[in-house]
């Protein structure tokens, strides 16, 4: 047996971890918007305040648009409903932390950097790309297959 026939054979078999992936790291992205999402919606008035004082416009309306898209990103990832069509919005969402808070800190989280909303970005770019996986309500409802 040559390298490439064992290669190609460890490809196959690595297609069986594909969805559970998938299923795993929605999870994880999923958990990481929770707690950001639910500390918006406990103090909004802040929030808006915070945006304000950033320069984004229209801050409440952008608190409350931020707020309601990471909360259906988190029920929506978990579910693995509409996977592709809510990882958009969340990649926005991303650039936007980014471009606002992060990245005058430079890259490393330990700083507050951009690297964790880059991660994000990046499994969202995956998520939208290669869909929900096996083990999602996309698969059941729509038949997709990735």
């Amino acid at each position: 047996m040559c390298v490439k026939d064992i290669y190609l054979e460890y490809s196959r078999l690595s297609e069986y971890f594909k969805s559970l992936s998938l299923l795993i790291a929605r999870f994880l992205v999923a958990y990481g918007f929770y707690e950001p999402a639910m500390m918006k919606w406990q103090d909004m008035n802040s929030v808006a305040e915070w945006f304000g004082s950033m320069g984004i416009p229209f801050p409440t309306l952008n608190a409350y648009m931020a707020a309601s898209t990471e909360i259906t990103g988190v029920v929506l990832l978990t579910l693995g409903l509409f996977t592709r069509f809510i990882s958009i919005p969340l990649i926005v969402i991303m650039i936007v932390a980014i471009v606002t808070v992060h990245i005058g800190n430079g890259f490393s989280a330990g700083n507050n950097g951009f690297e964790i909303p880059l991660y994000y970005m990046s499994f969202l770019l995956i998520f939208f790309s290669h869909g929900a996986g096996k083990f999602s309500l996309d698969r059941l409802i729509f038949g997709e297959k990735n």
